[in-house]
């Protein structure tokens, strides 16, 4: 199951990498021939789709590799870099952005709103049908670096309804300013997403506990084996998205039959597995701390 996914994502990534790699040349071209700011900050913004999807695409190839004795998890952390790339590339991207329209408003330039808006609303198509295949064939919800791929993509759409807003305004109104001020709030938009994308990357970097799942929900559940009266040294993480991982020392009952620990060990990583968490390392030990009939397991 969690394999057929990485090959819808990967599926996903490179159609969308096609599509707006291709537009994005055309939205260049067109930014310059018409001097919008509005249009060559959306075809920058595309540019860094591009190089975020590359990015995205390739964390799936990489994260795919065997673990060996230099890597014991493998590579699967690389989706979560390529993740925090993306975030940071938006916040870049945003601040760019954002000079340069200020200097925009200070010193407005002529606009050809005719090639502006026509080029903003074939972006946009470009744009939706994009969002649309990443949405149905990937998984954008529960795998970060898709997500932060598919926040880039729902960002340039924002640009694409923001280009065309300010053509329509210079268009009809003769609002000059209405260019870099749509650029502006496009933005202030891609830095909320960009914030909150490498946030999320650098909580999985930190190894703090994984989002959805509540540390104390997992211990009450690994206390509902009857013989086990205690955890300690209990640690939750997240390797990648949709791979969680614990750690913990259980003290189990006076009396307790090594001969038994298989058995507790199984009870508890079902229960585990049905909470998110597929890797678990759980060392037994007797109420006696310090014994040395303890049992190491790893699951």
């Amino acid at each position: 199951m969690e394999e057929q996914k990485k090959k819808q994502n990967k599926k996903a990534l490179f159609i969308s990498f096609l599509i707006i790699g291709t537009y994005m040349v055309v939205e260049v071209m067109g930014g310059i021939l018409t001097n919008s700011l509005a249009l060559l900050s959306d075809a920058g913004h595309m540019l860094s789709d591009t190089f975020s999807l590359g990015i995205a695409l390739l964390a799936f190839m990489v994260s795919a590799r065997l673990a060996d004795a230099k890597r014991t998890y493998g590579n699967k952390r690389f989706e979560i870099l390529a993740a925090l790339l993306n975030g940071l590339l938006l916040i870049v991207m945003s601040a760019y952005i954002f000079l340069e329209a200020t200097r925009r408003i200070r010193k407005p330039s002529e606009i050809r709103t005719g090639g502006m808006l026509a080029i903003s609303i074939l972006g946009l198509a470009v744009n939706i049908t994009v969002a649309l295949v990443m949405h149905k064939r990937g998984d954008v919800k529960g795998n970060l670096n898709m997500r932060g791929a598919f926040l880039h993509v729902m960002s340039d759409t924002l640009g694409s309804v923001g280009a065309i807003a300010s053509a329509l305004l210079v268009l009809f109104c003769g609002w000059t300013w209405a260019d870099p001020v749509a650029s502006m709030l496009v933005a202030f938009l891609i830095l909320r997403s960009g914030i909150r994308l490498s946030k999320e990357a650098v909580h999985v970097l930190m190894e703090g506990s994984p989002k959805g799942i509540n540390p104390e929900q997992v211990v009450t559940e690994i206390l509902k084996e009857e013989r086990i009266q205690s955890v300690h040294d209990f640690h939750l993480w997240t390797i990648t998205s949709g791979f969680h991982a614990l750690t913990c020392h259980a003290v189990v009952s006076e009396g307790f039959d090594f001969k038994e620990a298989g058995e507790v060990l199984r009870n508890v990583e079902d229960s585990l597995r049905d909470l998110g968490i597929r890797h678990a390392t759980i060392q037994l030990e007797p109420e006696s701390d310090g014994e040395t009939d303890s049992l190491y397991c790893t699951s």
